[in-house]
């Protein structure tokens, strides 16, 4: 017994120790690099500059340049400078960003040290992206227009006549109306999800181009009563600060993905792959929930912790960027043909 008991201690520490060194080794090789360049979707003021102090503590000697634009400006932006043979980026993240970068082959393969703690869902079995951030696209009501008795608990509420020219939702492609005709058809099956969604049409939704938080800062001032799709955390954080809102826990709930990947050939691929092992590890992971995104890391709670489906007790339908690349195209198509 103390034998195996022994050996178990012994592989364990090997593990480690071979851990720490091949950390040890990327982060020499790193250093030499000097900086990394990060094109990231995430707010500078809530979530890049804390994840770039808690970097820099760790890994000192490691100058983080990052460029923020919106997830499809990012990929263009990427695919431009590839084109000219110049990429800037190491590192990428954002929901619409992977998508296209993938298909044109720009995303280079990385495994991060700590992919171990994620579900297979939440990251790519080739080793292209890792989620980095989840969302949850559920709907939400003011609360001062709509009585609680009224308020949608499934998706059939959703048909009832009180709707009829009073529901709104994003156009925004990977995170709006098309996502949402996705989740439906993928959660209830191609004929009954079209028969739903035919009978949806009827209820003449309101397209709205904006994002999903423009959206439901629409319904917090009362232009709308309801939206159909917003991101369930941000509904709380209005709340918290007395908004009269509320999201709601009727299925289908999306959860599109906010991944990180490594540029494919940018120039400082050691660091590039330092800051996502750092932004994906369970210590990075803590600092996005402190300043209130949602952890992709199981493992990590969220500062309100039933925006998350284990606590919250709602299931989600998780849109990895590969199923969104193989069929956005064709939930946009029906999309427009239904509700335009």
């Amino acid at each position: 017994m103390r034998h195996r008991l022994a050996c178990a201690l012994a592989i364990a520490v090997s593990f480690s120790s071979a851990g720490h060194a091949a950390d040890a080794a990327l982060y020499e090789a790193a250093k030499k690099e000097r900086q990394v360049v990060w094109y990231t979707s995430l707010i500078v003021n809530q979530a890049v500059r804390p994840l770039v102090e808690a970097f820099n503590r760790k890994y000192p000697g490691i100058e983080v340049k990052y460029a923020r634009a919106d997830s499809g400006p990012n990929a263009i932006k990427i695919m431009n400078e590839a084109q000219a043979g110049r990429p800037q980026s190491d590192i990428f993240d954002g929901i619409d960003t992977t998508p296209p970068l993938l298909t044109a082959g720009l995303v280079e393969r990385y495994v991060p040290s700590e992919a171990g703690k994620y579900p297979a869902e939440l990251k790519d079995p080739e080793g292209r992206w890792q989620a980095l951030v989840v969302y949850f696209l559920t709907p939400a009501v003011n609360t001062s227009l709509v009585a609680e008795a009224e308020r949608p608990k499934t998706a059939q509420d959703l048909l009832h006549p009180r709707w009829k020219g009073k529901i709104a939702w994003s156009t925004v492609p990977a995170s709006g109306s098309g996502v949402y005709v996705g989740s439906v058809l993928q959660t209830m099956g191609e004929a009954q999800g079209m028969a739903f969604l035919r009978a949806l049409a009827r209820q003449d939704i309101i397209n709205v181009d904006a994002t999903n938080r423009a959206i439901l800062d629409q319904v917090i001032y009362g232009q709308y009563p309801l939206a159909l799709s917003i991101f369930n955390h941000h509904a709380v954080l209005s709340a918290q600060k007395g908004a009269p809102v509320e999201w709601l826990k009727v299925e289908p709930i999306s959860a599109p993905m906010h991944s990180v990947g490594l540029t494919k050939n940018g120039l400082h691929p050691n660091a590039g792959k330092l800051l996502i092992d750092f932004l994906t590890s369970e210590e990075g992971q803590k600092t996005l929930a402190e300043v209130e995104y949602i952890p992709a890391m199981p493992l990590v709670s969220a500062k309100t912790p039933s925006v998350k489906p284990e606590a919250g007790g709602f299931k989600a339908n998780v849109l990895s960027p590969d199923t969104v690349t193989r069929n956005l195209d064709n939930w946009y198509k029906i999309k427009k043909e239904l509700f335009n």
